[in-house]
């Protein structure tokens, strides 16, 4: 399982918001940000506290990336 949040660092660039002012606006610490910054899941509670502070929903900021073996298994389940 992989997430992205390839879409939050557009979002970032769009607005002009540099990360730290992100840290500030949304409250997150720089663990959260740092884990962000490598495509490892963190918490609701930061998702949701960067959602308030940029006045965006979830899919705005996260993707979630299936990983191809579970796809494949999915796919084989269907077959049968």
């Amino acid at each position: 399982m992989a997430w992205s949040y390839e879409r939050l660092w557009i979002l970032l660039i769009k607005r002009k918001i540099k990360r730290t002012h992100l840290l500030q606006i949304a409250g997150i610490n720089t663990n959260a940000l740092t884990r962000m910054g490598k495509d490892l899941p963190v918490t609701m509670d930061n998702l949701g506290k960067i959602c308030k502070a940029l006045h965006c929903e979830l899919e705005d900021i996260v993707q979630y990336i299936p990983d191809e073996d579970v796809t494949a298994e999915v796919n084989t389940d269907v077959q049968e």
